[in-house]
């Protein structure tokens, strides 16, 4: 994805350009995001993002954790946009994939309660990712 997406952006009582790199892991970091449902994450990071006014800047699934580059207003707290992400996701892949719920995480959630938060340029986090 380009830079462009890292400019400033505006609400209707600031300007702000503020972006972060966010990565978490599934429950036991068990090694799960594969085929069909890395693409189903992949699609369901985007629609949240989009449904709750997140630029998806880039993400990256790994097969035991996500990376994502996320810049969201000033308004919105840098937790809620996880809490969005983790509980949103995870029951749009246990919906699609029921027997992951059964196999591997025993009736609890997808992810662990855990995660990296933070901020820097946007093209470091952007090389980062893509490499």
């Amino acid at each position: 994805m380009s830079l462009k997406n890292t400019q400033n952006k505006t609400t209707s009582h600031s300007k702000y350009n503020i972006n972060y790199h966010i990565v978490f892991c599934p429950k036991y970091r068990h090694s799960i995001f594969k085929g069909e449902l890395e693409k189903e994450l992949s699609k369901c990071f985007k629609v949240i993002c989009h449904n709750y006014g997140y630029d998806l800047i880039e993400q990256e699934i790994m097969s035991d954790h996500v990376h994502l580059f996320v810049s969201a207003p000033p308004t919105i707290a840098p937790v809620d946009i996880v809490r969005k992400l983790k509980s949103i996701s995870t029951n749009r892949i246990f919906q699609g994939f029921p027997a992951l719920k059964q196999n591997k995480f025993w009736g609890s959630g997808l992810w662990s309660r855990g995660y990296y938060i933070g901020t820097v340029s946007a093209e470091t986090i952007q090389k980062y990712i893509q490499n």
